[in-house]
């Protein structure tokens, strides 16, 4: 890869300096989607860029029932995977390919270096920071205070986006892990959108109506 591709792949990045440190510091990979990428306990040794794809963030309990925090979109980085680096702690969160993805990682050893030497390195930092925060703020808010349905629905919205489609391929214990609740609750308030025709349940698979954001706004 050029430094002009990774440029396109990270508009935020324009200092061709930073550019050629990130290609000569960093490691291209390609990943499949499942991959898990990152486990609780695990001692992080890169911190990951998506250059394209999406790849899943989420906490475990000691039970191993998995609350979604967010997912990282190209040009994102984990918040979480940059506070385990500063702090030499290990993971405390689960990261899972979502689609194939390409991203670069960069290893703990040259994020003090960018720090020091590149603002545009410290600016993405706080942007980071910033956008995850808000991120988990949202996810917390709707365990808290929203009913189940909702979730529901509000994560359908969700995953249409990330994928660019309307067809999820998904079983009803995936989402039940994802929104922490039964498997039975999953399949009812599916069953109760089908019925109002917003849905099709498939096996293994939903087909969701174009106008599905709009009617649940309503």
């Amino acid at each position: 890869m050029t430094t002009e591709e990774l440029k396109e792949a990270l508009p935020n990045f324009t200092d061709p300096a930073l550019l050629k440190q990130l290609l000569t510091q960093g490691q291209i990979m390609n990943l499949k989607a499942g991959k898990v990428l990152m486990e609780p306990g695990q001692f992080i040794k890169m911190v990951p860029i998506i250059l394209s794809g999406s790849i899943k963030i989420s906490r475990m309990d000691d039970e191993g029932r998995e609350l979604f925090l967010y997912y990282l979109d190209a040009g994102e980085t984990c918040a979480l995977s940059l506070t385990c680096c500063s702090s030499s702690k290990p993971s405390e969160i689960k990261a899972v390919v979502e689609e194939d993805t390409v991203l670069i990682g960069i290893p703990i050893t040259a994020i003090d270096h960018f720090s020091d030497e590149f603002k545009q390195w410290k600016d993405f930092v706080a942007n980071t920071y910033q956008s995850r925060f808000q991120e988990m703020l949202v996810a917390l808010d709707a365990v808290a205070f929203k009913r189940m349905d909702e979730r529901l629905m509000q994560y359908i919205v969700t995953k249409m986006k990330q994928h660019k489609t309307n067809e999820l391929s998904t079983t009803h214990q995936e989402i039940a892990n994802e929104l922490t609740t039964s498997r039975e609750v999953v399949s009812r308030l599916l069953k109760q959108l089908e019925k109002k025709k917003w849905i099709e349940l498939g096996r293994n698979v939903i087909y969701i109506r174009d106008d599905f954001e709009e009617l649940i706004s309503k």
